[in-house]
């Protein structure tokens, strides 16, 4: 057997590793010449301020009163520049936004590994082509540009990261810091004669990032005035920063001004996703070889009122999509543009030369279809340079523009030429691989040779119920409401209840039907932060949890009664609330984190470990004692009537443990154990666990279905890269990806850890196998598995691309996780510490 388990751990790793490879390769290639305009630029440098987090309605739009809180970027575009919206990619994050307008190129999936400090390749950006760059601002986004550069020419000033906290009185002084190091920087370049002279060089590039919006965003939401205010402190230092730039270099009209935002924000202060705040963004460019604002007195179409709304109407709006190049900003000659558009075409060409050169040489010629060939190439490039040679530029241009739409199709067409091959070879090979457990399963532990008992349900019964299930699944994962997926809740319900019914008396239908329909609860919609008293209401049915159970609790005897050790940890999710509250309180008034409730909270989060293996190990009481350590640490991770989840969760499960008990009845098993004299620390007569009946497959599927209701019930690990980070600050305010990303790792398998100590219960109780109950759910994962096989995503926010890679990766990991998860649930449910006049751990 521990043959089989290595060959299914070496199965399941290469198909896991199967999508990355499939999906997740990067698309940019290397080995281009650059391209050189012919023509002098009309600028001999850049300045780019990009403004993290900016809203363009929140620039743009006037209070109501009529007042404009940016008086100096909001009126530019009436006498010395061009303003419009940059239409944003998702994912709306940080690093992808700054890599399309700096690097030209969106975001490459396979960064999704990697988290946004690390490039998963080395790629090309205007700091690199430029002579020299200075950048100041964030260590989070700096660092990405400067690590790829060839040579010492980028030059980076960051603050230190303990400046980005989200309880900061004032997040504006990471905004104020750089405005103040830009000016001490060209102070001092005034007595350097070596720095000087390399200043007035060309090709020059400055990048000012202010991440001083996003943070208040984030903390107060855009609509505060602390974000408010932040933006009239940025409008403030840009003007006053154009005014250091234009005195250092004698006003020489050599300077070009571009003022972004790399994403917006939703008005509860998250981004990463395609909402028209996180994806429209404000664009105002000024200074050399940039188009004046053009009055226009005529209708302007677009299909949304903001013209009217923010009082632009009567100034031209020019849009742009990141990444390609706005010639309605250019104020030069149509030669110019002309040759600006084929220099950027045969650069996008050169990269499909590479990369179809590339693909070519790893197919077997008779195999390999070609998109564009190379005598229709060298067919656009010439006439293209007719055009331009004979004056025609404007059909020049329509004819780059054509080329380079050819060439981009070009490279998304070589970038998945082997996409449906390798996905047919994977899909072939669960299909076998499953077929395979299957058999084994049958042969070994199905029992087939013995005449089935009058009491178990026929197979028809049970593969109708199931089918009935997998359609059911199928019409919610179609509609994709989670409303939906309630309902699947109360239609699981009526089908177990179904199913069990000849050994369910009265009294215990109508507790079965009182505890699960109301579950539903666990599908609301993803919280958004909400006021605490969802939270209040949580902690209060914490105390009422024990309530369905109280009979059996009464019924254990006095010897094992445990509930005095219980009242710490009562007093401990008091205690979690109040610290809530005052947290959120204290951040409200701005008097950052209480050094108390951050000492409470790591001390609870630390105790969850140890406070269950000091209760009884009856079962309802190292159940209850297991729930309440944990939605203690649950609370405080919390914003809203997300709270309610483990609770109704773990309401569930104890209906779940009472059902399974009860049907025990019809499997003819006698000597019944009592579930109120339950022990975890029993030990179980091995010839009495029994092979696999038709209820087990229920069992294990309902089993597989807690735990996907478990962690996907509210969030999951695309959670991560999208989150709100109030979640997380009972325990720290500071910006720490990797700790406040471990908090919410442990926020998602809180609900794991309730159905895996439950599930321990009904193992054990019903004297399952646990090598064939592996199996059954071999068996099961690895289908879903199949099915979210063909939903994985390359394209799409951040949240649509990680949620369609978490669904994949539990469902095959789930084997493995399920191994481990079973570990630590065995040692919180059968280990306890006995404290006398030494302290010691049994293990019996």
């Amino acid at each position: 057997m521990i043959t089989f388990f290595i060959a299914g751990l070496l199965v399941h790793v290469v198909f896991f590793i199967s999508i990355f490879d499939i999906y997740f390769t990067s698309p940019l290639v290397h080995g281009m010449k650059p391209q050189h305009l012919p023509l002098p630029p009309p600028a001999k440098r850049l300045v780019l301020f990009v403004a993290d987090g900016l809203r363009a309605d929140s620039l743009f739009k006037p209070e109501i009163n009529g007042t404009v809180r940016a008086q100096y970027l909001r009126y530019l575009p009436h006498e010395r520049g061009a303003w419009g919206i940059s239409h944003t990619r998702v994912p709306t994050e940080s690093r992808p936004g700054h890599v399309a307008l700096i690097a030209g190129f969106y975001e490459d999936v396979s960064a999704v590994a990697k988290g946004w400090k690390e490039n998963p390749v080395e790629f090309d950006s205007v700091f690199n082509e430029s002579r020299h760059a200075w950048c100041w601002g964030s260590p989070d986004i700096l660092p990405m540009f400067a690590k790829g550069a060839s040579g010492s020419h980028v030059h980076t000033y960051t603050y230190p990261a303990t400046m980005e906290d989200f309880a900061s009185t004032d997040a504006s002084k990471l905004d104020t810091w750089v405005f103040h190091e830009v000016k001490g920087f060209f102070n001092s370049a005034k007595e350097n004669q070596t720095l000087l002279s390399i200043l007035h060089e060309e090709q020059t590039v400055f990048f000012l990032h202010l991440l001083g919006i996003d943070t208040n965003g984030h903390a107060h939401r855009p609509m505060s005035k602390e974000y408010l205010d932040n933006i009239g402190l940025v409008d403030d230092g840009v003007a006053e920063m154009v005014s250091v730039f234009e005195e250092f270099y004698g006003n020489d009209g050599k300077t070009a001004y571009v003022f972004t935002s790399d994403h917006g924000m939703t008005d509860w202060g998250s981004h990463g996703a395609s909402h028209l705040s996180e994806t429209l963004t404000p664009l105002v460019v000024w200074g050399a070889g940039v188009q004046i604002a053009q009055r226009t007195f005529t209708s302007q179409t677009y299909d949304d009122n903001y013209l009217e709304e923010w009082g632009l109407e009567t100034y031209r709006r020019i849009d742009v999509n990141q990444g390609v190049l706005p010639l309605q900003y250019l104020d030069n000659s149509q030669h110019f543009k002309a040759e600006s558009m084929h220099a950027n075409a045969i650069q996008i060409l050169e990269q499909f030369k590479v990369k179809m050169k590339q693909k070519e040489e790893t197919t077997l010629s008779f195999l390999f279809t070609p998109f564009l060939t190379d005598s229709k190439q060298a067919e656009f490039v010439r006439h293209a340079r007719e055009l331009i040679q004979i004056g025609r530029f404007d059909e020049a241009i329509d004819g780059c523009q054509a080329l380079i739409g050819l060439a981009l199709e070009g490279l998304a067409y070589y970038h998945t030429y082997d996409r449906f091959f390798l996905a047919c070879s994977v899909l072939l090979g669960f299909t076998g691989w499953t077929a395979y457990v299957i058999l084994i399963i049958l042969k070994t532990h199905a029992g087939l040779r013995k005449p089935p008992t009058s009491r178990n349900l026929p197979v028809s019964l049970v593969a109708i119920q199931l089918l009935l299930l997998g359609a059911f699944a199928c019409a919610v994962s179609v509609l994709g409401s989670r409303w939906c997926a309630g309902a699947l809740t109360v239609f699981l319900s009526l089908c177990y209840l179904w199913s069990s019914h000849r050994c369910l008396h009265g009294r215990d239908r109508h507790l079965f039907v009182g505890q699960v329909t109301p579950r539903a609860v666990i599908f609301l919609p993803p919280p958004h932060p909400t006021p605490l008293a969802h939270v209040v209401d949580a902690t209060l049915l914490v105390h009422t949890e024990a309530l369905p159970h109280r009979n059996a609790i009464a019924q254990t005897p006095p010897r094992c009664n445990s509930l005095n050790a219980m009242c710490p940890q009562v007093l401990q999710v008091a205690l979690c609330t109040y610290v809530l509250a005052s947290t959120h309180s204290s951040l409200q008034q701005k008097r950052g984190l209480p050094l108390f409730n951050q000492l409470v909270s790591w001390a609870t989060l630390a105790s969850s470990f140890v406070l269950p293996l000091l209760s009884s190990t009856r079962l309802f009481h190292r159940l209850l004692s297991i729930l309440m350590a944990l939605v203690g640490v649950y609370l405080l991770l919390s914003t809203g009537y997300e709270a309610l989840f483990p609770l109704a969760l773990s309401w569930l499960m104890f209906g779940w443990i009472n059902m399974e008990q009860e049907t025990m009845s019809t499997q003819g098993m006698s000597n019944r154990t009592e579930l109120s004299s339950f022990d975890f620390t029993e030990t179980i007569d091995l010839t009495r666990i029994r092979q696999l009946r038709l209820d087990d497959i229920r069992r294990s599927y309902f089993f597989v279905f807690f735990i996907i209701i478990a962690f996907f019930g509210t969030g999951n690990i695309a959670s991560i890269n999208s989150f709100d980070p109030a979640s997380v600050y009972c325990f720290l305010t500071v910006f720490n990806p990797f700790i406040m990303g471990g908090l919410l790792m442990w926020k998602v398998l809180i609900p794991f850890v309730i159905v895996m100590c439950a599930f321990e219960s009904i193992q054990v109780s019903t004297r399952l196998s646990s090598r064939s109950l592996f199996l059954i759910v071999l068996v099961i994962s690895d289908l879903m598995a199949l099915h979210f096989f063909c939903l994985v995503k390359d394209y799409g926010s951040w949240l649509d691309i990680g949620t369609s890679i978490s669904h994949y990766v539990i469902v095959m990991s789930m084997t493995i996780f399920l191994m481990l998860l079973s570990i630590m649930t065995h040692i919180l449910t059968s280990r306890r510490i006995v404290i006398g006049r030494k302290m010691k751990m049994h293990f019996t």
